[in-house]
């Protein structure tokens, strides 16, 4: 096991302890730190993480770890996918079961947080002591993977908040996207057994799905089955899941589900809860935690890729440089791809490091020659 060499802080350590006690306004402390861009506020926020993941270690050698099931839900906006949370939150409630939610909002442009306030639309929820709900500003545009803050809507620091969450005790923990661009397949990324949800339809409206977004789900849902739309509802469970047997499956040892349920009835909602029973027996506990150390290796490069935009947007040598190439791309002097290329070289020259690829032989891609033409 490798020394962790971090220093937490005061503060920090009275995070660390408040966290082992189950104090809800320490879990949302700690997870504003991960989520903070400051540079000593993430140094602790990662110091925070490896000293709850060792103790994590040491529980799982005593046989003392409390396992935990991650769920990922989305679909496309007003299919019910807050309804459905709060709904199927409260029957794992009284399940005996303790439930956190971590909900990614679309970012304002004009002050950085959260649109929607999920939280406001759990009340439920949001006021049961055994559950705890965090709505996050997914942090950029929707759908824009290359956002240094947010992967296709789901937040930078969610795949730590989910560590967080675990380590307060929780044993259920839900990540709801916002359902747009590539949200989907980051949040698949980083939970256990991800489900889709999708309004009642059929025919050439299952033809609308993607096959890509289709062949990840782990569990389809159906929600609004009830009043007029119960039985449209229950013959799309039959065509989806006619459909996903056509598809490729995503674990050799798992079929994907389909179930009709209804968040404002509060019906099917068991139902789905032995869907994830079935599917954590299916799969065993050694390949959930094989795929979790999975997801981690590549969650890692996507905080290289953040931490190197951040470093790279953060260069005074380059600031110049980037405000001129700007200025010429806004006038369509150049093309992105010439741009970027220079900008790369020049930040390599100005750490005296080779660039690893081919610079551009065309004259024009150049500041210089570009203001000349």
């Amino acid at each position: 096991m490798p020394p962790i060499t971090c220093a937490m802080t005061a503060a920090t350590r009275a995070l660390y302890e408040g966290i082992f006690v189950g104090s809800r306004a320490a879990l949302a402390r700690a997870i504003t730190l991960v989520e903070s861009r400051n540079n000593n506020n993430f140094q602790q926020g990662q110091c925070l993480l490896a000293r709850l993941l060792e103790h994590q270690r040491d529980l799982k050698e005593s046989g003392e770890f409390k396992e935990t099931v991650r769920l990922g839900i989305s679909g496309p906006p007003g299919v019910g996918k807050s309804t459905f949370i709060e709904s199927f939150g409260c029957h794992l409630l009284s399940m005996g079961k303790t439930l956190a939610v971590l909900t990614i909002d679309p970012t304002s442009s004009l002050t950085g947080g959260s649109i929607l306030g999920d939280k406001t639309r759990m009340p439920r929820l949001s006021a049961h002591p055994q559950a705890f709900v965090r709505p996050s500003p997914s942090g950029g545009v929707l759908g824009q993977v290359i956002n240094a803050q947010c992967d296709g809507g789901v937040a930078r620091s969610t795949n730590d908040a989910i560590v967080l969450c675990e380590s307060s005790g929780y044993d259920v923990v839900i990540v709801e996207t916002v359902g747009v661009g590539q949200s989907e397949i980051a949040v698949a990324d980083m939970v256990d057994l991800f489900m889709l949800m999708l309004p009642p339809a059929g025919g050439d409206e299952l033809q609308g799905i993607k096959r890509g977004i289709m062949e990840l789900s782990d569990l389809v849902i159906i929600n609004k089955a009830d009043g007029d739309l119960a039985r449209v509802a229950r013959q799309a469970q039959i065509e989806y899941t006619s459909a996903l047997k056509l598809l490729r499956r995503r674990h050799r040892k798992w079929d994907p589900e389909v179930f009709a349920v209804s968040a404002v009835k509060e019906t099917g909602l068991h139902d789905v809860w032995e869907g994830v029973e079935r599917f954590c027996e299916a799969m065993g506990r050694e390949e959930i935690e094989l795929r979790r150390g999975k997801q981690y290796q590549r969650w890692m490069w996507r905080y290289v890729e953040d931490r190197l935009l951040a470093h790279f947007k953060g260069d005074q040598q380059t600031q110049h440089m980037i405000e001129e190439l700007e200025s010429l791309l806004l006038d369509q002097m150049i093309t992105p791809g010439a741009a970027a290329e220079d900008l790369l070289i020049a930040y390599f020259n100005n750490h005296n490091t080779a660039p690893v690829f081919t610079p551009n032989p065309q004259p024009s891609s150049t500041i210089s020659s570009v203001s000349n033409c």
